[in-house]
């Protein structure tokens, strides 16, 4: 899940119900390490290994990797936690570790070249649909050949979908137009940066579209303050439809040219540059906090895991990530010795399963743990596809491979997150994903929600692991993280454990192998 995912939750909640307070504003900023018996959270107990479990033991640094929209590496919660390439010289324009990537300090971007990076991406959808409208360009039902009826039939169904897509993104794209025209209508007359509810309440509105955004507004501004709901409920909105409508669904638009490769090669590896932050770092930079934010600093968050070191890897634009680009990333955060790596993408469509796979296949072979968010469709994975997958295309399953679901800090029939996919046989853990506190970038910090949230949990569990009982491989990491969940009665049912992940369960376990 992107940049574009986020927005995509938070414009859907606002649609559906009003404003959506994405963050638990009620719970502590920190509930997701916190304990259920102990704090009332359904959080991992993470405080509480450290308190009885983990203090004065020794521990080994592990490398993880964020295959993510890139990492705001100096921000004063990840700086001092930032994996650094030590065999190579910043900024001298040579590859002086011979890995092929120049200049690769604190990790490398797929999605960049010499002039500038991709941000805004085309759907998968958009790019098949875009090579396969030639072929079919004079095929009909009636003429097409028994050899092509498959491909030609699978061709009509994305084009189906593809433009019920961009008419209901269109039609979104009005509606926060004008819930953002008449909101700023609102404020520009009341003569106020940052109105409150009183404000607003004895505000008379001048026709409809000021009508229904003082009323957007009243239901608001009772939960949070107006910048907050402008910036993350109506902005991100706005900007995530106006983003569907102008480059996720627009067949004209390939931005990949500014990474001058040939995108037709899956086994191209050197392409790229070191822009490891990218244009828009906001989802890598969350990501990256949840994982392994300094918990020695007393400032921020802390992360989940002590003594990580982030290596950001850039594969994941805002649109659908480019398998070639995914198996690069495996491959690059891999051979640069990271030891789990953190997934929070994925998309409906695939165009080359099998480079992702042989990455995948790859980054076991050397012992690596890779974690993967189950997305935000609430759908049931058993029987809809979300790539990458742990299944390769032959049926076979990939065995360090955790596909995670996103939970609430509630113990009841709300403990599965609304927006999380599941799947009784496909996602084998849930994790805490929403209202997640963690960095973000330029010195900030934000609440997020999102299965990209409750992977990053896993992973740090999982470095956390690695970190205390180097001597355990991915598949005996794995096989604790699952074994040690806190059961619960609203998952038993749709993932493969029954339960949330727990820290202080799986380290205890971990001491008995």
């Amino acid at each position: 899940m992107n940049t574009n995912q986020i927005k995509r939750l938070v414009a859907l909640a606002l649609l559906a119900t009003g404003p959506f307070i994405v963050s638990a504003q009620s719970q502590k900023k920190n509930w997701y390490n916190l304990d259920l018996k102990a704090d009332s959270v359904f959080g991992i107990s993470t405080e509480k290994a450290y308190q009885e479990l983990l203090k004065g033991k020794k521990s080994n640094t592990v490398i993880v990797g964020i295959l993510d929209s890139g990492v705001d590496g100096v921000h004063e919660d990840l700086r001092s936690v930032m994996w650094v390439n030590k065999k190579e010289k910043a900024g001298n324009g040579k590859d002086d570790d011979k890995n092929g990537y120049i200049d690769d300090v604190n990790g490398w971007s797929f999605l960049g070249g010499k002039n500038g990076n991709v941000n805004q991406e085309t759907l998968e959808l958009t790019r098949l649909i875009r090579r396969d409208a030639a072929r079919f360009a004079n095929v009909t039902e009636e003429n097409v050949t028994a050899k092509d009826r498959p491909a030609f039939e699978a061709y009509l169904a994305m084009k189906k979908e593809f433009d019920k897509g961009l008419s209901e993104a269109k039609a979104n794209l009005a509606g926060y137009t004008g819930l953002k025209n008449g909101v700023e209508s609102i404020v520009k007359k009341l003569g106020k940066e940052n109105p409150t509810l009183e404000d607003v309440k004895g505000f008379t509105p001048e026709g409809q579209t000021e009508s229904n955004a003082k009323n957007a507004l009243l239901r608001a501004l009772a939960n949070t303050d107006y910048k907050t709901f402008y910036e993350t409920r109506v902005k991100a909105g706005y900007d995530h439809f106006y983003d569907q409508v102008n480059y996720n669904y627009n067949l004209t638009f390939d931005p990949r040219n500014i990474v001058g490769d040939d995108e037709n090669n899956s086994n191209e590896r050197i392409y790229g540059n070191a822009d490891s932050k990218g244009p828009d770092p906001s989802h890598g930079t969350h990501v990256a906090g949840i994982v392994g934010a300094d918990r020695k600093n007393d400032i921020g968050i802390k992360g989940v895991a002590d003594n990580v070191l982030i290596m950001a890897v850039r594969n994941v634009p805002n649109g659908d990530e480019r398998d070639k680009d995914v198996a690069n990333a495996i491959r690059y955060a891999v051979d640069n010795g990271a030891k789990v790596l953190n997934m929070s993408f994925g998309k409906a469509y695939s165009q080359d399963k099998k480079v992702v796979d042989d990455a995948v296949k790859y980054a076991i072979s050397k012992d690596v743990l890779l974690v993967h968010a189950a997305g935000n469709d609430n759908k049931n994975l058993d029987v809809e596809t979300n790539f990458p997958t742990n299944k390769y295309e032959d049926g076979t399953l990939a065995e360090n491979w955790i596909t995670v679901g996103a939970s609430t800090p509630y113990n009841d029939r709300r403990l599965k997150a609304s927006f999380s996919n599941y799947g009784k046989t496909t996602v084998d853990v849930f994790a805490p994903g929403f209202g997640i506190y963690s960095t973000y970038p330029d010195q900030k910090y934000q609440d997020n929600n999102g299965t990209s949230m409750a992977a990053p949990v896993v992973a740090g569990l999982a470095a956390l692991i690695r970190s205390y009982y180097p001597k355990l491989k991915a598949a005996q990491v794995k096989e604790i993280i699952m074994k040690s969940v806190e059961k619960a009665d609203a998952l038993k049912d749709i993932s493969v454990t029954g339960g949330v992940v727990n820290a202080y369960n799986a380290l205890k376990l971990a001491a008995t192998y």
